[in-house]
């Protein structure tokens, strides 16, 4: 079977209370609400690609315990393929996040992810060399995604690399590498240590990027939009005004919608307008995958 978007990466269960203030160290505090919900930045990607109608498997591990129970029938309802989907010896990924205000912090618990080595990936050699495109993200091992960069470039299929959360350890010839580069421009300024708060300055980096060898820079700048740059050629997609409620996931969404839109034909600027429009309305509503819409409800 040939799949459009082979995603390698993690998934995490979203454990989030609305305070009205966080509680100082040695205090409990009460708070309004609780809720679970299904995330991380891999599987986030993946389920944003199938919403929008992309054929798509995922490697993965989820825990043994109920999270990753319930997580890996939600890939199977959301039409992902699970068949490189295992359960590790580890409780699921989990993520509680904490919201007062407009504020938030989070806590990342890599749990099962952990479990997710190249050794693994080796089992599932004929699944990558099926895709359109593999991504990639960095809440698994960097030895992980190096492996998968190499045998993505031993069977000639692309791969897009997403540098969430940001890893100054990462080998930069693996990031020559891949054809497309998708930091934000925090992770920017990390990778190339050159500053990053104007627009000039993210234009800078990014070619000083190319430059050195990268083949594709798209970096996501929030309210600013999206910025492609390669040996040829400069774009900003200016972002859309929309009354934004929640943006938590929104850069997930957009890996994921233009992983859908490329593999589906588009060209590379048509395939990052669309993704950014679909962005653009994940951010209209709260929470991650929950605001990400069909292809029908668009």
């Amino acid at each position: 079977m040939k799949y459009d978007v082979v995603v390698v990466g993690s998934n995490m269960m979203e454990l989030t209370t609305d305070v009205d203030r966080m509680p100082q160290l040695g205090e409990t505090v009460a708070a309004p609400s609780f809720h679970t919900a299904f995330g991380g930045k891999g599987a986030n990607q993946a389920y944003a690609a199938a919403q929008l109608g992309s054929k798509v498997a995922m490697i993965s591990v989820v825990g043994d315990d109920s999270f990753g129970r319930d997580y890996y029938e939600h890939f199977q309802q959301s039409g992902i393929d699970v068949s490189a989907v295992e359960v590790g010896h580890q409780a699921n990924g989990v993520a509680p996040c904490f919201i007062q205000g407009n504020l938030n912090s989070i806590i990342v618990v890599q749990g099962a992810n952990a479990e997710l080595t190249p050794a693994m990936v080796d089992q599932h050699r004929d699944l990558l060399a099926k895709a359109k495109l593999i991504v990639l993200q960095q809440e698994i091992s960097l030895a992980t995604d190096y492996r998968v960069i190499e045998i993505a470039n031993e069977f000639g299929v692309p791969a897009l690399l997403n540098p969430a959360p940001a890893n100054d350890e990462i080998n930069y010839d693996y990031v020559r590498r891949v054809q497309f580069y998708a930091p934000n421009e925090t992770e920017l300024g990390r990778l190339t240590h050159l500053p990053v708060a104007t627009l000039d300055e993210i234009k800078v980096a990014a070619h000083q990027l190319v430059a050195d060898g990268v083949q594709n820079m798209i970096v996501t700048l929030g309210a600013r939009g999206v910025l492609w740059v390669n040996a040829t050629t400069e774009l900003l997609i200016p972002a859309e005004t929309v009354s934004a409620v929640d943006s938590i996931g929104a850069g997930d969404a957009f890996v994921g919608a233009f992983a859908h839109y490329y593999t589906a034909g588009s060209d590379i600027p048509t395939s990052l307008q669309q993704a950014n429009h679909y962005a653009a309305l994940t951010v209209t509503k709260p929470g991650s995958q929950t605001s990400y819409p069909r292809a029908d409800e668009m």
